[in-house]
């Protein structure tokens, strides 16, 4: 991805009389997304790029970022999708019509779009470990039953279909199934190729942003330290009890957590919203979401093309001294890269490929 784009849309705006507690829970939201996004592109550079390489030393950094890495999965996807709904809530309620293309239409078009460069790009680098249309059949499945890894696009077209479908059904008749099919699916008991598993454990959470927007708005704008310092206790408690357990794949034992983890991180971004001096950058990153999650992967598989052999071939030595910050300082370069990118296709009047043509900006927001 989460693979995303919670929110497609490049500029953020604030009606003259809005409420200060609206903006604020707009710059925690967005501020979240932001670090959500860090994490997708970290995850990926991590388990892509980082793992793949020869290193030489036998100090254990390796595992601690796995390790690290994993310790977000509960958190980046279910937080990203929540935030999702939270900002559609205003744009389920629209016409079917108008729903059905700027949401539906225009989602499955940046899927199908970007699915069919990052066929094309992932081609150039075929070392890089992840899901790539190798056939005719298997793009058309990629493009039908298994999304790619850009299938956090898919999943907001579908999600807002189910939504929509479902508008006039009690709350808790959608919900309900939709979190039993995420325990499900975390549970093993579905088959999910490629990454139908993601498409099925993250719609309650869509749903749950949608329907429990006040709540949520509510629980970030009387977010305190103590609630941070509880959740945040939890949370690592969670994982830990999971852990050594063995229990990640016991039923409803994922969803639990994720929840937890859910929690968490509004209280997170609701408090680091008060630090502006952090929380506007975030902010800033989490209003172009869009860009980086559809560019950053070939960017990546391009980097690792031209990054595997010569780093596997440095000598223990100098290894050693970037083996701890690789990770980070290549997902800024990616992030800075797909901006860039993103930047200069822009200003080669390429937004076809950022929006459905004729449709304005899509959003999965207000």
């Amino acid at each position: 991805m989460d693979p995303d784009a919670t929110r497609v849309r490049f500029r953020h705006r604030h009606r003259s009389g809005t409420p200060a507690s609206e903006s604020h829970r707009a710059q925690w939201a967005d501020a979240a997304k932001g670090v959500c996004i860090i994490l997708v592109v970290l995850w990926h550079v991590i388990v892509k790029d980082y793992l793949q390489i020869n290193w030489h030393i036998t100090v254990p950094v390796l595992g601690l970022w796995g390790t690290l890495g994993e310790q977000f999965l509960p958190l980046r996807m279910p937080l990203f999708f929540t935030i999702s709904g939270v900002f559609a809530a205003n744009a389920a309620q629209r016409p079917w019509r108008v729903v059905a293309r700027s949401r539906i239409a225009g989602f499955l078009y940046l899927y199908v779009v970007w699915l069919l460069i990052h066929t094309a790009i992932l081609t150039a680098a075929p070392e890089l470990p992840t899901d790539r249309a190798t056939s005719a059949l298997g793009l058309l499945e990629q493009l039908t039953i298994t999304p790619s890894n850009l299938w956090y696009l898919y999943a907001l077209a579908l999600y807002f279909t189910i939504a929509k479908a479902t508008r006039r059904v009690p709350r808790v008749l959608i919900l309900v199934p939709a979190a039993v099919l995420s325990a499900v699916a975390a549970a093993g008991l579905l088959d999910t190729p490629g990454n139908r598993a993601g498409l099925y454990q993250n719609l309650v959470f869509f749903l749950a942003g949608l329907y429990l927007r006040p709540q949520i708005q509510r629980w970030a704008a009387t977010a305190s330290r103590p609630r941070l310092l509880l959740t945040s206790g939890a949370y690592a408690l969670a994982l830990a009890a999971m852990a050594v357990a063995g229990a990640q794949q016991w039923f409803g034992v994922w969803l639990a957590v994720s929840v937890v983890a859910v929690i968490f991180g509004i209280t997170a971004a609701a408090r680091l919203a008060r630090w502006s001096a952090l929380s506007d950058p975030l902010a800033r990153l989490g209003r172009i979401t869009l860009p980086i999650y559809v560019i950053h992967m070939p960017v990546l598989a391009l980097l690792h093309r031209l990054l595997l052999v010569p780093v596997s071939g440095l000598p223990k030595s100098a290894q050693g001294l970037i083996v701890l910050g690789y990770p980070v300082v290549l997902s800024g370069l990616v992030i800075s890269l797909s901006l860039a990118i993103h930047r200069g296709l822009l200003a080669a009047h390429a937004r076809w490929l950022f929006a459905l043509p004729g449709s304005g900006r899509v959003e999965a927001a207000k």
